[in-house]
């Protein structure tokens, strides 16, 4: 889609270069962008060309940097100790893009439009994301990826704010993982979609995505049994109707796909 309106483009190097004149927008895979018309937006400060490591690796944990492609995370070595990291791929296969998108579309980004069925937002919050803000008024702040979204495509946000980071702890890194997902068509956008993991003193946390305007996550600090779970899920509110499903199958799947998160977390390794 053209942007038609646009007039000006220019690349960000500093802090001071993100302060948005009016009409200006932040720009950083575009896959977003420039698939709408946006006809509100008249010039680009384009993010990626800002001096940022796209991925971190520390003893604290893992930093994604918000030049990082989806692609270039999937491409992130493992490292011994964190059997999360294959919770990434789970996510990426989970939405409905191709992997030309993940060579573009940016994991802050997924997570900062904040649509219900933003995969890599889901993964994040299961592994105890915490985003670091930089202001519009210069001050930095931090909130966690899961309280970001305040609906589908809406979030606390200001104009002029930019997500710098997503931090993943490295504590989250080491437990293990699950994913399970469903759509009403074979490769439509998902309808609901659970993550959940299990931490090495057996910890459990369960997030319910798609399903929901906004992410639901449940600790447990020992494995709940099923019912119990199912029950929790299905209890939430948010449930929401559209094309992709109405309230009541969402509710009911979101049971039914949290079972089976849950029975994988719980198999013993062979």
């Amino acid at each position: 889609m053209d942007l038609t309106a646009v007039t000006g483009y220019r690349r960000a190097t500093t802090r001071a270069d993100l302060a948005l004149a009016p009409g200006e927008a932040l720009l950083a895979g575009g896959t977003w962008m420039f698939s709408e018309p946006n006809r509100d937006v008249t010039g680009l400060v384009d993010l990626m060309s800002m001096p940022w490591e796209p991925v971190e690796v520390s003893d604290a944990g893992l930093r994604i940097g918000a030049t990082c492609t989806i692609a270039r995370l999937l491409a992130e070595p493992q490292v011994p100790g964190w059997p999360a990291q294959a919770l990434f791929g789970d996510a990426a296969n989970a939405l409905l893009a191709s992997f030309k998108i993940w060579n573009e579309a940016t994991v802050v980004g997924n997570v900062c439009r904040s649509f219900a069925a933003a995969a890599m937002l889901a993964a994040c919050a299961t592994l105890d994301g915490t985003v670091e803000i930089w202001a519009a008024d210069g001050s930095v702040r931090r909130e966690p990826v899961a309280s970001l979204p305040t609906g589908n495509g809406t979030n606390t946000l200001q104009p002029g704010d930019v997500v710098r980071a997503i931090d993943l702890p490295a504590a989250a890194l080491a437990g293990r993982t699950a994913l399970h997902k469903i759509a009403l068509a074979e490769l439509g956008r998902s309808g609901a979609v659970v993550t959940g993991r299990r931490d090495p003193d057996d910890a459990i946390t369960i997030v319910v995505t798609a399903a929901t305007l906004t992410p639901c996550v449940y600790s447990f600090p020992v494995p709940p049994s099923e019912d119990r779970l199912v029950e929790s899920v299905r209890a939430a509110e948010g449930f929401y109707t559209d094309a992709l499903g109405t309230e009541d199958w969402r509710r009911h799947v979101a049971g039914v796909l949290a079972a089976r998160v849950l029975a994988d977390l719980m198999e013993t390794d062979s």
